[in-house]
């Protein structure tokens, strides 16, 4: 048998396995049954905790459909918190990822501050400038992995389930794309609505609040956004996340990482 761990960042949640000193391997078929919420356990995503040379540990993460991300700044902060309550507890840690090393603080309140990097918009997978796709102005922006920002007037008019794929799957995008539309509150509270690439419709997306903060951050600056270390709120539909940038130019992303019940799956489901 094999012990999993069920997490969640915002209502985002994740399979956690501790694969270290251990050899379990997962085929998309897999991963999809486990993720599946009527016929396995149900999460946004799995990931297993994996030994590394440059980092306490590595996050190999996976979406529900089976394929492999490169980073989730939800997952990132369950993955720490799963890793600590494996070894022992301390202040701050690195997890390694397939976009980098990434640095993260455990605050005294129990939430977890993540260095996400730099945003870059000049990418490969996606066009430069704002694209008009299904009648939404979009910007797009890398984190580690791609993302697509619409600002909209109303959020609650937006069908995500109908509009997210067709942004997703559009062949603009060569490796697809996560898709986010935001409707400012005020000068630092913001609504959003997320479709992630091979997942669907989440609660909340880590990258997803950076990627939202970079395309504010350029597009729409406000005086709010002018002091290093001054936070804005992002309203998921799951909770909360908190974003902010340091002097260097990286999205600092604080949020909670909460678990949620523990079990056992046979070997080879």
């Amino acid at each position: 048998m094999i012990n999993f761990y069920k997490y969640h960042g915002s209502g985002n949640d994740f399979i956690m396995i501790n694969n270290i000193g251990k050899n379990i391997i997962v085929n998309p078929e897999q991963v999809k049954l486990l993720c599946d919420r009527h016929f396995g356990v149900g999460a946004d995503g799995l990931i297993l905790l994996q030994e590394s040379n440059k980092a306490e540990c590595f996050m190999d993460y996976y979406n529900s459909d089976g394929t492999l991300a490169e980073m989730c700044g939800n997952g990132i902060r369950c993955t720490a918190k799963f890793f600590l309550s494996e070894t022992y507890p301390r202040g701050e840690l690195n997890i390694g990822t397939r976009a980098g090393v990434k640095n993260i603080i455990c605050n005294s309140d129990d939430t977890y501050s993540v260095d996400m990097g730099a945003p870059v918009f000049l990418h490969s997978d996606f066009p430069e400038g704002t694209t008009t796709l299904e009648g939404f102005d979009f910007n797009c922006v890398s984190m580690g992995n791609p993302h697509a920002v619409a600002m909209v007037d109303d959020l609650d008019i937006i069908d995500v389930k109908e509009v997210g794929p067709k942004i997703e799957n559009n062949e603009i995008f060569p490796n697809k794309i996560n898709v986010e539309f935001v409707q400012k509150m005020s000068e630092n509270y913001f609504k959003v609505k997320v479709w992630e690439r091979g997942c669907g419709v989440t609660l909340a997306c880590g990258t997803g609040a950076c990627a939202v903060f970079s395309i504010i951050n350029k597009f729409n600056k406000s005086e709010s956004l002018s002091i290093f270390g001054e936070e804005i709120t992002l309203e998921f539909p799951g909770g909360n996340l908190f974003l902010s940038e340091n002097k260097d130019g990286h999205i600092i992303l604080r949020g909670p990482a909460e678990f949620v019940f523990k079990g056992e799956i046979e070997e080879g489901i």
